[in-house]
């Protein structure tokens, strides 16, 4: 709310009070605007308390920590959310149906500004050259470089109006945002009523993609190694077997540590280390072993909690807090980007990460050329063949990065057909940055799907490359 802008109405009734969660319309809620915080109260037998911080994002309140996130904000642009908008427009940008592009912003890609034009359909166009790293001058940032051309958005057409139709109204896909890049222009762009490019909205387990780039960042200025054991404070006793987990095994979800990632599980590892504990990492680093580190797959959130931590441990608070818009946010104009902190101040990287449909196109497209933008290298050379090469039998995942799309999402036989090279960022209620190199291609959806069957991600795809060959 305080971050995508949305009014508490809006949230409530079309994000909380549906599908399975209709129970939640007996929580009573409270918006304190002045001070930042929502009350959720549940008869008074259950009294819930969140803070917002405009650089860090919401956090759960725990005892008396709702100072602890009135921290130093990192610095970014001031267009990067609703309520910051507000203050430099002068406009009320709180809601959307009173938000404007604000026109100071930065074209796309260096920041979220439209450089083009908008037709009736909301299918945008920009003509930003790709020849193998992105490169801008001012020609093309004018506007000169002209538009993609008119059979490519033509053939595209259908596949937005699939990816936004509903077929079936007892599996909404409530599909908000997708943009599609190739060859390194937005060639389609499209919107639900209600949500626009400057909407910033939650990628959920795409955040675990941004940790990945974070841990690159750092291995190729040498202050992490993947090879040494994670520096766990919980795990330095003597005889303590989790002392050898390394850190490349927690990248790989291969840690061996006990993990249930059932999200509809309300006793289930994953919500409770999110919704009911101060600081996430130690929940995670508290769970014992199951498996001897390295010998098997489970996907497990808890694990790149503790990669968060470690990161802090490394960097130090104050530049903790920098980090992630110093390093990899600013460089790619990610204005609107926000990375949410737990009570105890380390950023929740398996989940709550919000930025804009065209800022997680950028972070797709980083990752499509691997890890240059514009013409500076951002994660260092290989970080991108690591990530996507998997290192157990379970060949699906990577390093924090998806190498198919996972069952609950594809149509089997249409999985077989997508480029051998493709993988994914993928999170809760059908979140996806699909990044295809060979193809130059790029695809972001953001949506709010309950049941995962209601969303094929490989059809999507599918349809997307099949159109835009017909064109090539």
């Amino acid at each position: 709310m305080f971050i995508s802008g949305r009014s508490p109405q809006s949230v409530l009734q079309e994000d909380l009070e549906i599908d399975d969660l209709a129970y939640l319309r007996f929580i009573a809620t409270d918006v304190d605007y002045s001070k930042k915080l929502v009350t959720a109260n549940f008869f008074g037998l259950v009294k819930r308390i969140a803070v917002y911080n405009p650089a860090l994002g919401s956090a759960l309140v725990y005892g008396d920590n709702a100072n602890a996130l009135d921290r130093p904000h990192p610095n970014h642009p001031p267009w990067g959310n609703a309520f910051e908008l507000s203050r430099h427009t002068g406009r009320d940008c709180r809601y959307p149906e009173h938000r404007e592009v604000n026109v100071d912003c930065p074209p796309w890609p260096l920041g979220s500004g439209n450089p083009c034009r908008n037709d009736e359909q909301n299918l945008n166009s920009t003509a930003l050259p790709m020849e193998g790293i992105l490169k801008l001058n001012a020609s093309t940032l004018d506007g000169g470089g002209g538009f993609v051309e008119e059979a490519r958005l033509d053939s595209l057409a259908p596949v937005l109006d699939w990816a936004f139709a509903e077929p079936d109204p007892k599996h909404l896909r409530r599909t908000r945002a997708v943009v599609v890049l190739y060859q390194g222009k937005i060639v389609a762009e499209r919107y639900a009523p209600g949500f626009d490019q400057d909407m910033p909205l939650p990628g959920w387990s795409m955040a675990k993609g941004v940790v990945n780039a974070l841990v690159g960042i750092l291995v190729g200025q040498g202050k992490l190694n993947l090879n040494s054991p994670a520096l766990v404070p919980e795990w330095q006793r003597q005889g303590d077997p989790r002392r050898e987990i390394t850190l490349d095994q927690l990248m790989r979800m291969t840690s061996g540590l006990e993990f249930s990632e059932k999200a509809g599980n309300p006793f289930s590892d994953v919500v409770q280390m999110l919704f009911t504990t101060p600081d996430a990492a130690a929940y995670a680093a508290n769970k014992p072993l199951t498996a001897t580190p390295g010998t098997c797959w489970n996907y497990a959130s808890g694990t790149t909690n503790l990669v968060c931590r470690i990161i802090r441990h490394t960097l130090g608070d104050a530049d903790y807090r920098q980090f992630p818009h110093q390093a990899l946010f600013e460089p790619l104009g990610m204005g609107s980007a926000r990375f949410e902190s737990d009570a105890s101040g380390t950023f929740v990287g398996s989940s709550f990460l919000f930025a804009t449909a065209r800022d997680w196109a950028k972070f797709g497209l980083l990752y499509c050329q691997d890890g240059v933008w514009m013409g500076e290298r951002i994660l260092p050379e290989g970080w991108v063949h690591y990530s996507t090469t998997p290192k157990t039998t379970d060949r699906q995942y990577g390093a924090h990065f998806w190498l198919d799309i996972q069952q609950k999402n594809r149509t089997m036989d249409l999985d077989k057909s997508l480029p051998a090279d493709a993988f994914h960022a993928i999170g809760y209620e059908g979140q996806c940055v699909s990044i295809v190199p060979s193809r130059q291609l790029v695809v972001v959806r953001l949506g709010l799907t309950r049941k995962s069957s209601a969303w094929r991600q490989d059809q999507f795809l599918s349809l997307i490359v099949t159109a835009l060959a017909k064109n090539d």
